[in-house]
């Protein structure tokens, strides 16, 4: 390391003293004008936030607030109906898992989590960090509508359902995949002889299609989502904080830990606000366009699927064809990510010789383990060899022009988590003002639930020709008399899906490529 260099890094290196939480900026190929040339940038993102934590309205297409920061500090809420309900939220979702360890809500050891997107991703990158062999109830999730993922945690609950707590998160209850993997769960309570009612609780919006269900089912409870807190920022809500009690997370170091990073980005000093720093090498990075990826290397394993929770949070925050203006601008940053030292093995050689279209987040956890660690060999621990394959690849990295930005932690525990989901919400926010996008809506989630909904409309419309007919038809001829001749090739593949699976009594009757013939007898 040259002594420029270690001078650039201390000038670059943010570390607070009361959460541990550390951000080293050097390797970042900024200018020595970059801070001062985006200071009226970044001080209008504090501003605009500000505003979001005061009520104003994020999320014009639904005419909402956005506040995910009032719930790890109540006392910011803009109502007291709002700080009344998350408090006593919070107190009721404590009272109830403990009412679940301690058997007075059934026998219950293990929670079979239903949701998808910000109902799935969060709570299973809280349960995957924060789990322990003293775990109170044991986690599964159902976080798709695929029918084999299903069946396979349903055999590894085989024998256990009367001892499973199912949990079904869904702000509007009529999300389709996480309907259907409550009606799959529910036929399975049935099969086993077991009241499905006895072992459900909702987390939905109140007097949505879920909280109907789960009242006239006699539910044993239901807590509320609600519509100022999105999907993607959800996880401190009873969203993922209902499961993470229930497993046995201390739900309030979560909150504690958040509310601390929280503390901390909302001072308007960019060299000491963490998530300014991040946005601002994001902006950098990118050109402002969003014209590199960032790839999320944790070494940590219980840190594998942070990736992917930020993937959600980053790319449907941020991933916008139109600015606030309506212009068109195709923003957007991609985002995935492996664990260390995992990627020595897999995909560093690209990212030290291939294209430069990336950047690299490295998160750094200060300790190895609880205890101490055996030396393995050469004097050194297998921590220090994680250490080390950390150092080096960012050395070997960064000799090749590879930039990237690191993220230090003390430990893994509930408050490193909370502070880090907390971090990475207020640099999305930050960097969605600095390239004047909208961070609150997802209109592009909502066309592919719309387009998904017309193949399904459209498949009902083949199968009711094929039954009417009662002869065989080819594709075109069964888009022809569905009624829908310009949509060959989706009815087709219709016909393929339908005839690989036996539920609708589709046959194959002549297998001849795309003249294949179908019926229904």
């Amino acid at each position: 390391m040259t002594r420029a260099l270690w001078d650039r890094f201390r000038a670059s290196y943010y570390a607070d003293r009361a959460t541990g939480l550390t951000v080293d900026t050097s390797r970042m190929g900024f200018g020595d004008d970059f801070f001062s040339r985006m200071e009226p940038e970044i001080q209008r993102a504090y501003a605009e936030m500000a505003e979001l934590e005061r009520g104003a309205i994020a999320n014009p297409d639904e005419n909402r607030m956005v506040g995910h920061y009032w719930l790890r500090a109540p006392e910011l809420a803009p109502t007291p109906a709002i700080r009344g309900e998350i408090e006593a939220t919070l107190a009721r979702i404590e009272a109830f898992a403990a009412d679940v360890h301690a058997g007075r809500i059934g026998l219950f050891r293990r929670v079979l989590v239903v949701g998808i997107g910000g109902s799935a991703l969060g709570p299973e990158f809280v349960a995957s960090a924060l789990a322990t062999p003293r775990d109170r109830l044991r986690p599964h999730f159902f976080d798709n509508t695929d029918p084999d993922g299903m069946d396979l945690v349903l055999a590894e609950l085989d024998g256990h359902l009367d001892e499973t707590l199912t949990v079904v998160i869904s702000k509007s209850g009529g999300t389709k995949e996480t309907r259907n993997g409550m009606v799959e769960a529910a036929a399975a309570y049935q099969k086993a002889g077991l009241d499905f009612g006895a072992h459900a609780v909702a987390v939905t919006g109140e007097g949505s299609e879920l909280d109907r269900v789960a009242e006239k089912g006699n539910w044993c409870a239901r807590f509320p989502m609600w519509d100022w807190v999105g999907g993607r920022t959800s996880e401190l809500s009873a969203v993922g904080l209902l499961p993470a009690a229930l497993q046995g997370i201390d739900v309030r170091g979560l909150l504690a830990g958040a509310a601390a990073v929280d503390r901390l980005t909302r001072g308007t000093h960019t060299r000491t606000n963490p998530a300014a720093l991040l946005a601002l090498m994001w902006h950098h990075a990118g050109d402002g366009r969003g014209a590199k990826d960032m790839v999320v290397l944790p070494y940590k394993d219980r840190l594998l699927l942070f990736s992917r929770y930020l993937q959600q949070l980053v790319m449907e925050s941020l991933g916008k064809e139109k600015d606030r203006k309506g212009r068109v601008v195709r923003q957007g940053i991609a985002v995935y990510g492996n664990k260390g030292s995992t990627d020595q093995h897999a995909y560093v050689q690209e990212l030290r010789e291939g294209l430069a279209n990336f950047f690299v987040t490295f998160i750094r956890v200060a300790e190895d383990r609880v205890g101490p660690s055996m030396i393995v060999g050469e004097g050194a621990t297998s921590g220090d060899y994680l250490f080390g394959f950390l150092e080096g690849t960012r050395r070997a990295l960064y000799e090749n022009g590879r930039e990237s930005v690191t993220i230090g932690l003390p430990r893994v525990d509930a408050r490193a988590v909370g502070g880090l989901i907390a971090l990475y919400e207020r640099t999305v926010g930050f960097y969605g003002s600095l390239v004047d996008v909208n961070a609150y809506h997802q209109p592009g989630v909502e066309a592919g639930k719309k387009a998904a909904g017309d193949v399904l409309a459209l498949q009902t419309q083949v199968l009711a020709a094929l039954r009417s007919t009662g002869r065989p038809l080819d594709c075109e001829g069964a888009a022809g008399a569905a009624g829908a001749p310009e949509d060959v090739e989706i009815v087709w593949k219709i016909l393929e899906h339908a005839a690989a699976n036996r539920e609708h009594g589709v046959t194959k009757e002549v297998d001849a490529g795309f003249s294949s013939t179908y019926r229904i007898r």
